[in-house]
């Protein structure tokens, strides 16, 4: 990652105790880097310029104003009937043409509002007429990203404008890893959860199936499911090689995606508002009236 890219991306740094992370003003407020001991915790940041250019995601991305894929270019919500511009340069497509992660996290600029050594607050207003034209539900986002010893908690507040109320449908997509170990030796816990039947496109169908707890090594098990939470506090973690991260949904995410793509050295494991393709299907899709706000949080513990 060139360190020109890194400087002008608006970089703000925080630290507490053996805990250091990175977030990006300018480039979505992008988790670029979390590093415990001096030891990188995220993947996919090696070359945060060309993830940017490409539209990938990277680090700890915000997904926004949707997560995951949409079912086409058309949705209908709130009594606004959206036609998305395949050729948008605001949007990225998924292998299969669809609509992915909604405006992708480098064409996002956050304003800042407060800051210390161990904590950054932003906010981005939702009322370009480019971005309406993808989601046209006024809005405003405020994040808030605190580290202490041995934590780092992202909080979000989405807050209706005054014309009218606004679907919630984003989700976060940590892209985490063990320094240190390969990833055969990782060990996954995942608590119970209700797997969400998918499409081969990976839409949900409305079907669900009970998943028991998953607690064994990651080995070359592959991931890319999307769950129903039955706890309103789950835990997902992640250990080896003497460090233990975890995964919390503290408030407002109900639904979460596992990602572990086969050969790769990272897993996600994404706090979700919504299941994929909500926008279209309204399944799981919860509403803010006007001028009400949405609080969600999450918490990854590092011990």
């Amino acid at each position: 990652m060139a360190s020109a890219w890194w400087e002008n991306s608006g970089p703000r740094e925080l630290k507490a105790g053996e805990l250091e992370a990175v977030f990006l003003l300018s480039r979505g407020m992008l988790g670029a880097s979390l590093r415990h001991r001096g030891e990188k915790l995220l993947g996919r940041v090696e070359d945060l310029e060309s993830s940017a250019t490409r539209g990938s995601t990277a680090g700890i991305p915000l997904l926004h104003p949707w997560a995951n894929r949409l079912n086409g270019v058309h949705y209908a919500a709130g009594g606004h009937d959206v036609l998305l511009d395949p050729q948008s340069p605001w949007l990225h497509l998924d292998s299969n043409g669809l609509p992915m992660h909604g405006i992708g996290w480098p064409l996002l600029p956050w304003t800042e509002v407060a800051a210390g050594p161990n904590q950054i607050s932003a906010l981005l207003d939702w009322n370009r007429p480019e971005w309406l034209g993808v989601f046209p539900f006024a809005h405003r986002l405020q994040l808030t990203a605190s580290l202490d010893a041995s934590s780092l908690t992202v909080k979000t507040v989405l807050t209706a404008g005054t014309q009218g109320a606004v679907p919630v449908s984003f989700g976060f997509h940590p892209f985490l890893r063990l320094p240190g170990k390969s990833r055969s030796d990782w060990w996954l816990r995942l608590p119970p959860l209700s797997r969400l039947s998918l499409d081969p496109r990976g839409i949900p169908t409305g079907a669900e199936e009970f998943f028991s707890r998953f607690d064994q090594p990651l080995g070359d098990r592959v991931f890319d499911d999307g769950f129903v939470t039955l706890s309103p506090t789950p835990e997902f973690v992640l250990q080896g090689g003497g460090r233990r991260l975890t995964m919390e949904f503290l408030e407002g995410y109900r639904f979460a995606q596992v990602y572990a793509p086969a050969g790769k050295d990272f897993i996600a494991l994404e706090p979700m508002t919504a299941p994929t393709n909500a926008l279209v299907s309204g399944l799981g899709l919860n509403w803010v009236k006007a001028g009400e706000s949405y609080r969600a949080a999450f918490r990854l513990s590092v011990t």
